[in-house]
Protein backbone atom coordinates (compact mmCIF):
# COMPACT_ATOMS: atom_id res chain seq x y z
CA UNK A 1 0.00 0.00 0.00
CA UNK A 2 1.73 3.54 -0.98
CA UNK A 3 0.88 6.38 1.36
CA UNK A 4 -2.32 7.83 0.72
CA UNK A 5 -4.14 4.64 -1.23
CA UNK A 6 -3.64 1.00 -2.28
CA UNK A 7 -0.71 0.15 -4.77
CA UNK A 8 -0.57 1.32 -7.64
CA UNK A 9 -1.26 -1.32 -10.34
CA UNK A 10 1.71 -2.54 -12.15
CA UNK A 11 0.79 -1.20 -15.86
CA UNK A 12 0.04 2.13 -14.72
CA UNK A 13 2.86 2.51 -12.69
CA UNK A 14 5.12 1.45 -15.55
CA UNK A 15 3.66 3.42 -18.00
CA UNK A 16 5.79 6.37 -19.69
CA UNK A 17 2.86 8.64 -19.56
CA UNK A 18 2.49 7.98 -15.86
CA UNK A 19 5.68 8.87 -14.91
CA UNK A 20 5.99 11.65 -16.93
CA UNK A 21 2.82 13.15 -15.70
CA UNK A 22 4.51 12.12 -11.79
CA UNK A 23 7.17 14.14 -13.17
CA UNK A 24 5.60 17.08 -14.18
CA UNK A 25 3.25 17.37 -11.23
CA UNK A 26 6.26 17.24 -8.83
CA UNK A 27 8.39 19.72 -10.94
CA UNK A 28 5.54 22.24 -10.58
CA UNK A 29 5.04 21.82 -6.98
CA UNK A 30 8.84 22.34 -6.64
CA UNK A 31 8.63 25.55 -8.59
CA UNK A 32 5.79 26.73 -6.72
CA UNK A 33 7.37 26.26 -3.59
CA UNK A 34 11.31 26.72 -4.34
CA UNK A 35 11.27 29.53 -7.47
CA UNK A 36 8.06 31.56 -7.03
CA UNK A 37 4.40 30.82 -6.61
CA UNK A 38 3.44 33.06 -9.15
CA UNK A 39 5.81 33.06 -12.32
CA UNK A 40 5.13 29.53 -13.96
CA UNK A 41 7.53 27.44 -15.65
CA UNK A 42 6.49 28.25 -19.25
CA UNK A 43 6.18 32.04 -18.10
CA UNK A 44 9.79 31.88 -17.28
CA UNK A 45 11.17 30.09 -20.64
CA UNK A 46 9.14 32.76 -22.40
CA UNK A 47 10.71 35.19 -20.55
CA UNK A 48 14.44 33.62 -21.01
CA UNK A 49 13.46 33.51 -24.72
CA UNK A 50 12.48 36.83 -25.64
CA UNK A 51 15.61 38.44 -23.31
CA UNK A 52 17.39 36.08 -25.76
CA UNK A 53 15.62 36.97 -28.96
CA UNK A 54 14.14 40.28 -28.45
CA UNK A 55 11.15 41.04 -30.98
CA UNK A 56 10.46 37.61 -31.53
CA UNK A 57 6.87 36.76 -32.94
CA UNK A 58 4.47 35.00 -30.79
CA UNK A 59 4.58 32.07 -33.01
CA UNK A 60 8.10 31.71 -33.13
CA UNK A 61 8.49 31.87 -29.80
CA UNK A 62 5.42 29.32 -29.22
CA UNK A 63 7.41 26.81 -31.16
CA UNK A 64 10.89 27.50 -29.54
CA UNK A 65 9.71 27.01 -26.06
CA UNK A 66 6.98 23.63 -27.32
CA UNK A 67 3.47 26.08 -26.59
CA UNK A 68 0.71 25.47 -28.32
CA UNK A 69 -0.57 28.88 -29.87
CA UNK A 70 -3.44 28.90 -27.81
CA UNK A 71 -1.37 28.30 -24.58
CA UNK A 72 1.68 30.82 -25.74
CA UNK A 73 -1.36 33.65 -26.26
CA UNK A 74 -2.68 33.27 -22.45
CA UNK A 75 1.07 33.51 -21.24
CA UNK A 76 1.59 36.24 -22.99
CA UNK A 77 -1.44 37.66 -21.97
CA UNK A 78 -0.74 37.50 -18.21
CA UNK A 79 2.92 38.38 -18.46
CA UNK A 80 1.54 41.54 -20.19
CA UNK A 81 -0.71 42.25 -17.75
CA UNK A 82 1.63 41.57 -15.24
CA UNK A 83 4.12 44.33 -16.82
CA UNK A 84 6.90 41.88 -17.95
CA UNK A 85 6.83 41.84 -21.52
CA UNK A 86 5.38 44.13 -24.41
CA UNK A 87 3.77 43.15 -27.40
CA UNK A 88 3.69 45.14 -30.10
CA UNK A 89 2.45 45.01 -34.03
CA UNK A 90 4.97 43.67 -36.74
CA UNK A 91 5.47 46.49 -39.31
CA UNK A 92 5.14 44.43 -42.18
CA UNK A 93 2.62 42.14 -40.66
CA UNK A 94 -0.07 43.55 -38.25
CA UNK A 95 -1.43 40.68 -37.35
CA UNK A 96 2.39 38.86 -36.10
CA UNK A 97 2.76 40.23 -32.45
CA UNK A 98 6.53 40.89 -31.71
CA UNK A 99 7.72 40.65 -27.80
CA UNK A 100 9.95 42.37 -25.69
CA UNK A 101 11.08 42.36 -21.72
CA UNK A 102 10.07 45.24 -20.11
CA UNK A 103 12.05 46.65 -17.08
CA UNK A 104 10.55 44.63 -14.95
CA UNK A 105 10.85 41.72 -16.85
CA UNK A 106 14.62 41.75 -16.89
CA UNK A 107 13.76 42.33 -12.91
CA UNK A 108 11.93 39.32 -12.46
CA UNK A 109 13.93 37.04 -14.73
CA UNK A 110 17.02 38.20 -12.85
CA UNK A 111 15.22 37.67 -9.20
CA UNK A 112 14.03 34.10 -10.21
CA UNK A 113 16.85 32.85 -12.62
CA UNK A 114 19.46 31.72 -9.27
CA UNK A 115 16.24 29.98 -7.59
CA UNK A 116 15.44 28.12 -10.90
CA UNK A 117 19.23 27.08 -11.64
CA UNK A 118 19.39 25.79 -7.48
CA UNK A 119 16.15 23.90 -8.07
CA UNK A 120 17.43 22.31 -11.10
CA UNK A 121 20.80 21.60 -9.59
CA UNK A 122 19.07 20.22 -6.69
CA UNK A 123 16.29 17.80 -8.43
CA UNK A 124 19.09 16.53 -10.86
CA UNK A 125 21.73 15.94 -8.52
CA UNK A 126 21.53 12.47 -8.02
CA UNK A 127 22.25 12.08 -11.87
CA UNK A 128 24.78 14.79 -12.05
CA UNK A 129 27.01 12.22 -13.45
CA UNK A 130 25.10 11.32 -16.72
CA UNK A 131 23.37 14.54 -16.59
CA UNK A 132 24.67 15.17 -20.42
CA UNK A 133 23.09 11.41 -21.53
CA UNK A 134 19.75 11.81 -19.49
CA UNK A 135 18.97 15.18 -21.25
CA UNK A 136 19.86 14.03 -24.33
CA UNK A 137 17.83 10.74 -24.09
CA UNK A 138 14.71 13.00 -22.36
CA UNK A 139 14.99 15.18 -25.40
CA UNK A 140 15.16 12.46 -28.28
CA UNK A 141 11.45 10.81 -26.39
CA UNK A 142 10.01 14.41 -26.13
CA UNK A 143 10.69 14.77 -30.02
CA UNK A 144 9.06 11.26 -30.32
CA UNK A 145 6.23 11.50 -28.48
CA UNK A 146 5.91 14.82 -30.31
CA UNK A 147 6.00 13.16 -34.06
CA UNK A 148 3.57 10.29 -32.34
CA UNK A 149 1.23 13.40 -31.40
CA UNK A 150 1.24 14.48 -34.43
CA UNK A 151 -0.26 11.92 -36.31
CA UNK A 152 -3.33 10.07 -37.54
CA UNK A 153 -5.55 9.94 -35.08
CA UNK A 154 -6.88 6.64 -33.29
Amino acid sequence: MSEGGPATPDVIRQAPGYLARRLHQAYTAAWARRVDPVLTGPQYAVLVTVDAHPRLDQGSLAHTVALDRSTMADVCRRLEDRGLIERTQAPADGRRKLLGLTEEGRRALARVHQRVTALEDELMSERAADLDRLLGELDALSRRWETVAAGPPA
